[in-house]
């Protein structure tokens, strides 16, 4: 399970900051990125937005792209894209992780309910470093759900229920297992 992206600066750096861009705030996160304002276009005639209100950012040391253009509030496309890039970047780059030893994680422990199951919303601003954390240890174990979830204190259930939980990882997921055959 490869989802490793290049970037600019390398593989390794990008990954290793992985996780401490996800833990920036929402204004410390900007100022690493080039914001675009444009007008978007599509269907929705007198109601399709006609001044530049869509959001493109682009996360300079990543590389990484997320946009939004649902709103007519540049304010509510900027928080979106903000959410997407995010997810972006758990979905796109891995952080190594050791099955042995594996890194300690706070949100990820934190989320983990009384009887070990792991429970957090995608609107929970821990979401992404959760989804990431869980795809880096899918790929440490080449793919092997039980192993990944030996090495998180999970149950292999648990580790499947929360991936197929979001039709997003779960695309990502599949498509690494594509790229592996």
């Amino acid at each position: 399970m490869t989802l490793t992206r290049r970037t600019p600066e390398g593989e390794e750096e990008a990954s290793s900051r992985r996780n401490a861009w996800l833990r920036l705030e929402d204004a410390a996160l900007l100022k690493d990125c080039h914001q675009e304002r444009y007008r978007a276009s599509g269907p929705g005639g007198q109601r399709r937005n006609k001044v530049e209100t869509a959001i493109r950012l682009h996360h300079r040391p990543s590389g990484l792209v997320a946009q939004a253009e649902e709103s007519r509030s540049p304010e509510e496309n900027r928080r979106r894209a903000l959410r997407r890039l995010r997810e972006r970047m758990a979905l796109e780059l891995r952080s190594p992780f050791a099955l042995g030893a594996p890194p300690v994680v706070p949100e990820l422990a934190e989320h983990l309910g009384p009887k070990g199951a792991l429970s957090v919303n995608p609107r929970n601003r821990a979401y992404p470093i959760v989804v990431a954390t869980v795809l880096d240890a899918l790929e440490a174990a080449e793919g092997s759900y039980a192993k990944s979830a030996r090495a998180l204190g999970l149950t292999t259930s648990q580790v499947l229920r929360f991936l197929r939980s979001d039709p997003q990882v779960w695309r990502a997921v599949g498509a690494a297992q594509q790229r592996r055959k």
